[in-house]
């Protein structure tokens, strides 16, 4: 027995030991899929395999978690193998969906494209790959609404200097380039000159551009048609008219500033070694100076810009173009030195006798006219042919003007712009100086009137009597050599399909590397209005946030700052006046978050009108945003980060703009409910928030919240850099402090309840606000608002009758309906509500009238208006009784019908023959009066004085006459009237 036991346990280990290794499995999901016949829930989402993964996320991304799921797959696959129950056809299919599962990864991590089809895979099962990646935009948009309010919560107790290691951003060393000009008398660097200007106003451009050369269509040397260039940086072309504010690229809607240096004056500010405005207008109006010609050179490429979007890779290089003008030496009275030379001596010598100071360059300028800057042509091909049709254009100019021509029009403008009641001729031959290269504040005209000669050409080209197609039929080459364009002839072309996530953190000062389909260039970007009006920057500027006063982080007083590395100062807004001669810009503080591209729906892009559409769609929760830190990127701009929190609202909602107008990239499609889509937004269909920048993101996406400060900030020193950035984060550690878990920003009168999101047009113009949780939106644009929109349906359950749903306009509209009354009287509108007005006054004021002329005619006597009024009130009412009782007989005999019309005239006419054998008797005043009732029942009072009436035959009065004569022309009536009016009496007397 004791042997026994053993023996038993044994046996019992054995039985339920062994057999169990065979069928040891890992808890998966096999039996729910085997039960439901099919891998997916009765919602069509996926529960098992590699669409399961996906739709938690998008793994293929990221190179190490595919690694990981392509393990995990491994493991899974010899999992099935032990687990194998006989049921061998559907293990070999899903081990086959799994491989295939695999490889689409592979590829998506290859860049292959995405087929135009279904893709087929291994077990012939047709398939859409957007149906296994995305969950249902309903859904999604669910869970969008309902988003954390706040964010950042993670890194709280981090100080700016913390965020900004965790970030691997340099915020101490301040190793950046000082641009030191080595002149210690100079503390800042100016942009201010002396020059020529050659703006032109066309139709295509800005309407209020300068008309001030006549000479030049500049209009034809540029490429506004995007037939050769890919991009460019933020201004586009400097010349030939500026750019409209509504232009497809989204260029800065700038006036044309074409013009030429002649001396560069630089800083204005006398206490960093500049000169003065009036300093260098005392200087001018001291000098005596002939017209200048200026002769067309050639139209070269290269310069100094760089790409930061190709990484070192073989990408399109970014180049400036330039035209090259030269100055005509021009001799007056046989002087040995020509009208130019003499005259830069002159104005140095001007310059120095009014105390000009050091920053002035001690030299001339190479006489230039800057068309645009970090240009970026589709391939080198590309660049050649556009050289060569505008240097043609110069060609032709060349045989107009072989001697040169001066420069001027016959037009008028007022300087600086804006100034309408100071408009002047313009004339030829001026000289202007230019605060900024977007800012003429004087023209100074030269000592004579042009010649015949130079009159001629001056006007050869506008004038009505001239046909210059003579010239462009006859110049079919080019006589010169513009090769020298400072590139190294090699050849390139853009790949659109090197395309990366990465480069919509984009540096703009340099053109965009386009992706597939996308023809031209767009700077149109969803974002977080930012800016402010304060009393340092222009009166235009608009304030959309009251919590964040940048000025803070401003070095007005350029006491680190030495320059910028192009015409824009502080992007934050720049003072009029400033001691650089930055562009003076309304304050154009944002965030962008979602660069959308150009508008043309031609070139590829989508139109403003679409864009709205879907922004209205976009069910987003409040937005908010906390910084991080101040630093320097290695193009040199000044940004401040805000922190990366892949699970805000803000993060959603860039998830669903990806989703929504992403471009269809690696397999991924956007998928959105107006069905239009583009193909020259900067993100992709696929890319999320959680592959951004900062330690929570892997940093192969886009998503990255930054504010730039300042493009190419050119410091006095490494030191004077570090105690800037220093100096900075200090107040951004107090932000941090004061909005711990982030702030939606906004004010009183701009998105009170915070949060909301803009569409711009450009980073100068924000044209659309929306609200977030579907809470309306209005176009805000040129500092005027119009009344917000309506917006989709209401999100939460039960439509309006949710007290959640109450915010929305369409809910809020239902339950304030206004009365009709209400909507009558706004549709008149003013001029409408003004007549009835009148109306009305001029009504009461004549009803007083009459009241007050009647009282003073029947009032008694010591009886006052109030008494009168009483008095004559309760009078009138008796008579209404009195009429009431009466009751009107004429109406009611007709209403009878005509069978009891005839019956009643045979009783009244017994009735009449009784009645006057009874009054035979009566004396003639008494026949009198009962026939005058029997006549007109009606009015008793009437009756009784046509009664009076008929008595005195030689009465005078005009009433009493008028009675006698109705009752004798009654009385002649045929004898159905009097029976008539016999009848009258039995009735009366019924009555």
């Amino acid at each position: 027995m004791g042997a026994a036991l053993p023996l038993a346990a044994l046996a019992l280990v054995s039985a339920t030991t062994l057999p169990q290794v065979a069928t040891a499995r890992i808890a998966d999901r096999s039996r729910v899929i085997r039960a439901r016949g099919g891998r997916r829930d009765y919602n069509n989402l996926a529960i098992e395999g590699g669409a399961y993964r996906g739709r938690l996320g998008n793994p293929g991304d990221d190179a190490d978690q595919s690694d990981g799921g392509i393990k995990a797959n491994s493991e899974r696959r010899v999992l099935r193998r032990l687990s194998r129950n006989g049921d061998k056809k559907n293990h070999a299919q899903e081990e086959a969906r799994e491989l295939w599962d695999e490889e689409r990864r592979n590829k998506r991590l290859r860049g292959s494209s995405t087929p135009e089809g279904g893709e087929r895979d291994n077990t012939g099962n047709t398939g859409d790959a957007l149906s296994q990646e995305y969950e249902s935009p309903e859904r999604f948009n669910r869970r969008l609404s309902s988003q954390l309010t706040g964010c950042c919560y993670t890194y709280q107790s981090y100080s700016a200097a913390d965020m900004c290691s965790t970030y691997n951003r340099d915020c101490e060393s301040g190793e950046t380039p000082s641009h030191d000009s080595g002149d210690e008398s100079c503390e800042q660097e100016g942009l201010s000159f002396i020059g020529i200007s050659f703006s032109v106003n066309t139709a295509n451009g800005n309407p209020y551009s300068y008309q001030l050369c006549d000479q030049f269509p500049m209009e034809n040397i540029i490429d506004r048609d995007y037939d050769y260039v890919m991009s460019m940086d933020e201004d586009g072309w400097l010349v030939g008219g500026g750019y409209k504010s509504f232009d497809y690229s989204g260029k800065m809607p700038y006036i044309d500033s074409s013009h030429t240096e002649l001396l560069r004056i630089g800083s204005l500010d006398t206490d960093k070694g500049g000169t003065t405005i009036d300093q260098v207008y005392a200087a001018m109006n001291s000098l005596s100076f002939a017209p200048f010609s200026v002769f067309p050179e050639y139209v070269k490429g290269g310069g100094g810009h760089h790409s930061g979007d190709d990484d070192g890779s073989n990408e399109v290089p970014s180049s400036d173009v330039t035209l090259i003008v030269s100055i005509v030496d021009t001799y007056e009275s046989d002087d040995s030195y020509s009208s130019y030379e003499t005259f830069l001596d002159d104005l140095f010598d001007a310059m120095y006798s009014v105390n000009g100071g050091a920053c002035m360059d001690d030299h001339d300028t190479d006489p230039h006219v800057s068309m645009a800057r970090g240009v970026k042509f589709k391939s080198s091909s590309h660049a050649q042919q556009y050289l060569y049709d505008a240097n043609l254009e110069v060609a032709v100019w060349q045989s107009m003007y072989p001697q040169g021509v001066p420069i001027g029009s016959s037009g008028y403008g007022s300087f600086p712009a804006g100034s309408g009641g100071n408009k002047q001729y313009v004339g030829y031959g001026n000289l202007y100086f230019f605060f900024d290269r977007a800012n003429i504040t004087k023209a100074f005209r030269p000592n004579r009137d042009l010649s015949d000669d130079e009159s001629y050409y001056s006007t050869l080209y506008m004038s009505s009597s001239s046909d210059v197609s003579s010239y462009y039929s006859s110049t079919t080459s080019i006589g010169f050599d513009y090769s020298g364009s400072g590139d190294d002839g090699s050849e390139y072309e853009h790949n659109p399909y090197s395309w990366k996530a990465t480069m919509a953190m984009h540096d703009m000062t340099d053109g965009w590397n386009l992706p597939p389909n996308c023809y031209q260039e767009g700077e149109t970007f969803f974002g977080i209005p930012l800016s402010r009006k304060s009393d340092s920057n222009l009166q235009s500027s608009s304030t959309f946030q009251n919590q964040f006063d940048f000025e803070n982080i401003i070095d007005r007083n350029y006491t680190y700052i030495k320059s910028f590395g192009t015409n824009h100062g502080w992007l934050v807004g720049e003072q009029i006046g400033n001691g650089a001669g930055s562009i003076v810009d309304k304050d154009t503080a944002h965030i962008p978050i979602f660069y959308t591209g150009t508008t043309n729906p031609a070139m590829g892009g989508m139109t403003l009108e679409n864009l709205i559409k879907v922004g209205k769609r976009i069910d987003f929760g409040t937005l908010y945003i906390k910084p991080a830190f101040v630093f320097i990127d290695d193009d040199g701009h000044i940004k401040l980060q805000f922190e990366m929190d892949p699970n805000s609202a803000l993060a959603y909602l860039y998830d669903s703009l990806c989703k929504e107008l992403g471009i269809a990239w690696n397999y991924d499609t956007p998928y959105n409910s107006e069905g239009v889509y583009t193909n020259c937004a900067m993100h992709a269909a696929g890319d999320r928030a959680k592959y951004g920048c900062g330690p929570e993101g892997s940093g192969v996406g886009g998503f990255c919240p930054q504010m730039t400060v300042a493009y190419s900030a050119r410091f006095q020193g490494e030191d004077q850099a570090a105690a800037y950035l220093e100096n900075c984060n200090n107040y951004v550690d107090y932000w941090r402090s004061m909005y711990p878990s982030g702030v939606a920003v906004g004010t009183n009168s701009f998105c009170p309840s915070g949060g909301c999101l803009g569409l711009y047009l450009n980073r100068y113009d924000l044209f659309n606000v929306f609200k977030p949780d579907l809470g309306g939106s209005w176009v805000e644009y040129g500092d005027f608002t119009v009344a917000p929109t309506i917006s989709p349906a209401p999100t939460w359950p039960g439509g309006c009758d949710e007290p959640h749903n109450f915010h929305l306009d369409r809910c809020f509209r239902k339950r304030t309906r206004p009365k009709a009354s209400a909507v009558v009287w706004d549709s008149l509108g003013a001029v409408g509500q003004f007549t009835l007005f009148l109306l009305a006054f001029m009504s009461i004021t004549l009803a007083i009238s009459i009241f007050l002329a009647r009282a003073r005619k029947r009032r008694r006597k010591g009886e006052g208006y109030i008494a009168f009024l009483m008095r004559d009130a309760k009078r009138k009412s008796k008579k209404k009784r009195r009429r009431k009782i009466k009751g009107n007989k004429d109406l009611e005999e007709a209403m009878l019908d005509e069978r009891k019309r005839s019956s009643s005239r045979r009783s009244r006419s017994k009735s009449k023959s009784r009645s006057e054998k009874e009054k035979t008797k009566d004396d003639s005043k008494s026949r009198s009066r009962s026939k005058s009732r029997s006549r007109h029942s009606a009015d008793e009072k009437c009756g009784r004085d046509a009664t009076k009436s008929s008595s005195k035959s030689k009465s005078k009065d005009r009433d009493a006459s008028k009675s006698r004569s109705r009752s004798k022309s009654r009385s002649k009536r045929d004898g159905e009237t009097r029976e008539s009016a016999k009848s009258r009496e039995p009735r009366q007397q019924l009555v």
